[in-house]
């Protein structure tokens, strides 16, 4: 877990920062910087997508984890998490829920973020998050000194999520190969680049509620494991 604390201070301490710097930037700066890091969340993503090479099986994962994640309505979860957090913060919270699903969601469905989850649980070797620490310190200035005090609390969501990769890693050890873990990241980069679009304000993509899809490629190759032993 030492990556995941890693990660989650590095976050905060970013996000404080970009507070800071918030307050000096003119709106018109603030807006023209967003659209500039929402162009460059869309090529992240396309560049992890284009990494597929079971273009079905990322299809299927999209569509079933979407159902999965409409029927949970995980989106609207986080977004009234970010609202009652809002309430609570009264004047000092400006749009939380907007940079809370955002953040959460750009910090925790990159490729990053699952295999070094993964491989901190199974390895004990925090490399990989100690680098996405230091992206995500340097992410959070700019995010929370354009999108605001909302992104601080993105924190929260990154130590459960990466949390529970890195304990559960353990247990799906024997099916997490090499083609597992690209088509997972190939999924994140999709759900990246609709993050991108939602940030351009092109049209409002519910990402959240796909987020099961991430974990469907897994459920696909423990099937045809076990097809395999049985056949």
């Amino acid at each position: 877990m030492l990556g995941t604390i890693v990660n989650f201070f590095a976050i905060i301490i970013g996000s404080l920062i970009g507070l800071i710097f918030r307050r000096g930037i003119p709106e018109k700066y603030k807006n023209t910087v967003m659209n500039g890091i929402a162009l460059a969340v869309v090529l992240i993503g396309l560049m992890s997508a284009l990494k597929t090479e079971q273009m079905l099986l990322l299809i299927f994962s999209l569509v079933i984890g979407s159902v999965i994640g409409e029927f949970f309505r995980i989106e609207d979860r986080l977004e009234a998490l970010g609202k009652w957090v809002e309430g609570r913060l009264g004047n000092y919270g400006g749009n939380v829920a907007r940079g809370f699903v955002a953040a959460s969601l750009i910090f925790c469905v990159g490729s990053l973020a699952i295999v070094g989850a993964l491989e901190s649980g199974l390895t004990g070797n925090h490399d990989k998050l100690f680098a996405k620490s230091v992206l995500d310190g340097i992410s959070s200035i700019v995010f929370a000194s354009t999108m605001g005090i909302g992104v601080i609390f993105s924190s929260l969501t990154v130590f459960v999520y990466q949390g529970l990769i890195t304990i559960a890693a353990g247990f799906v050890k024997d099916f997490l190969t090499e083609d597992v873990i690209r088509e997972m990241s190939a999924i994140g980069g999709l759900l990246i680049m609709a993050l991108g679009f939602n940030l351009l304000e092109l049209k409002k993509i519910k990402a959240g509620n796909m987020l099961p899809a991430i974990l469907i490629p897994i459920f696909y190759y423990m099937g045809q494991i076990l097809y395999d032993k049985i056949s």
